[in-house]
């Protein structure tokens, strides 16, 4: 678990405790939101994936958080916001509001794009093994992107297949479920993300009471994670607004 120090700012949640997506890790999450949610002055909690069994050790880290008296944001990033929407719904009492970045998919994951996709990862992995799966990685992905990958990948190898089948069969909430959403909700979504695609997070942020949206572009992205945080907070304090107003 990787964490970043507060500036500290009595008005405003004192942690923010965020899931990575699938394959990813902590140190994408603090280079994507630390520098934002520092400047904001936000502990930000980065949890590491356990490959062996993400989801429960996403839920085990949400569940130590709220045991933490002080006021909690949580959140992720695509297999990690999921994760986190779903355990908001049981706990938002203990929220002050979420941070969703890249949705991949609503409600059941099948014929999702980021599913299949993780899935395929999967059985190549265990066809062909690390090191040919990333260079086909390198051979067919945007350099920033293989090097995230390569760099996350080779950590959580020998249980990655496992971990991205886990992924691709986690369902996300439905449209229902957000609806029952009434915490302060930032949604961030790539315009030109195929695996993410820009209209699961219009639908996220549409389907909540409490959400605002604001996208990016993944050569963006790519140049400089930190747009990803930063667009989260400013749309989570729009949110925030707009309910304080409503």
């Amino acid at each position: 678990m990787t964490v970043t120090s507060p500036t500290g700012s009595p008005r405003l949640p004192a942690r923010a405790v965020l899931l990575p997506g699938t394959g990813s890790d902590a140190d994408f999450v603090v280079r994507a939101f630390g520098s934002a949610l520092s400047a904001a002055g936000i502990e930000l909690v980065a949890v590491d994936p356990y490959p062996a069994d993400v989801v429960a050790g996403y839920l085990a880290a949400l569940d130590e958080a709220a045991e933490t008296p002080g006021e909690l944001l949580v959140g992720g990033i695509s297999l990690g916001a999921a994760v986190a929407a779903r355990w908001a719904l049981h706990h938002q009492q203990r929220l002050t509001g979420m941070l969703i970045a890249l949705p991949a998919w609503i409600g059941s994951p099948e014929g999702a794009p980021a599913s299949s996709s993780a899935r395929h990862s999967a059985e190549r992995l265990r066809q062909l093994g690390l090191a040919a799966v990333l260079e086909e990685v390198r051979r067919s992905s945007p350099a920033w992107l293989s090097a995230e990958l390569s760099r996350a990948w080779q950590r959580q190898w020998p249980d990655l297949p496992q971990s991205l089948d886990d992924a691709a069969a986690q369902p996300g909430p439905t449209e229902q479920e957000l609806a029952n959403l009434r915490v302060p909700t930032g949604v961030v979504g790539a315009v030109d993300d195929a695996v993410h695609p820009l209209t699961v997070a219009q639908q996220w942020a549409g389907a909540s009471p409490a959400a605002a949206l604001a996208t990016v572009h993944l050569d963006e992205l790519g140049a400089n994670p930190g747009v990803l945080g930063a667009a989260c907070v400013r749309s989570w304090r729009k949110a925030s607004k707009c309910l304080s107003a409503g």
